[in-house]
Parts: structure tokens; sequence; C-alpha cells
């Protein structure tokens, strides 16, 4: 399955890692990757090795949010889960657990805490204006 079909998956399994995380966002821009070609965009910039991209691309795969597709010597890896779908878990997550579930909740802490800039407050604004009739 793929996160261009009708039911993609919302969520892995198992929670997804912050290295892990940075492996799926390489792939959510460019699906059907190698791990050389994942290595190529992440391993500079946070010190890994080709082994370590396999590795994790190995756990992903265990979780369910890729898939693996043989191609001769080496696999073709693609996302199983859109972005747009776990990021929505991840955010309903976060509100459940830190915010008793209520997102007025999680908004008001940002403008507390001073989070929250003049335009993050109009682009709030103007999405509550568009979800209200």
């Amino acid at each position: 399955m793929s996160p261009s079909d009708d039911n993609p998956v919302e969520s892995p399994g198992e929670r997804i890692t912050d290295a892990e995380h940075a492996v799926m966002e390489v792939l959510w821009d460019r699906p059907r990757q190698t791990a050389a070609e994942v290595c190529a965009d992440v391993c500079a910039q946070r010190g890994w090795s080709l082994a370590t991209v396999k590795t994790l691309l190995s756990r992903l795969v265990q979780k369910g949010a890729l898939a693996a597709e043989p191609d001769g010597r080496r696999f073709l890896y693609t996302p199983l889960i859109a972005r747009e779908a776990y990021v929505g878990g991840e955010s309903r997550r976060l509100v459940e657990r830190l915010f008793g579930g209520r997102a007025a909740s999680l908004v008001a802490h940002l403008a507390e805490t001073e989070a929250l800039s003049e335009d993050d407050l109009d682009e709030i604004e103007a999405l509550l204006k568009e979800l209200r009739p």
C-alpha cells in the first residue's frame, strides 16, 4: 500500500523514534529510494553511517511504516503511512497526553509562553473563521 491509496495507514504498530522520523521525512519527500539514497540525504548532517540507515529502515519495515521492494541486490523503500495521517495521529497523542485532549489548552499554553507570533495568531484566527459557518 502507498500513501496515495484511498486508505493510508494512519500510524505504525509502534511509535516512530526521532531518528526513524528523519528517515521517513526523506522518503515522504521522495518515495522508492534505496538505503544509499536515503543515506545521501541524512548521513552527513546526522553523523550516521549507511549501516545506521539500514538498521532504521529495517525497523521501520518491521513496524509497518515502510514497504521494502526487492530491486536486484538492493531494496527500494516506500512509506506505507501518509505524512498527513502520521502528523495527525502524533498531534492527537500530544494533545491527549499533555493537555487532557483539549486543543484549546495547547493553543492557550503556546500563547501564554509567547511561543506564538502575531502571524501565527492571525493564521489561527483565519482558520477558526473558515471552520465556523
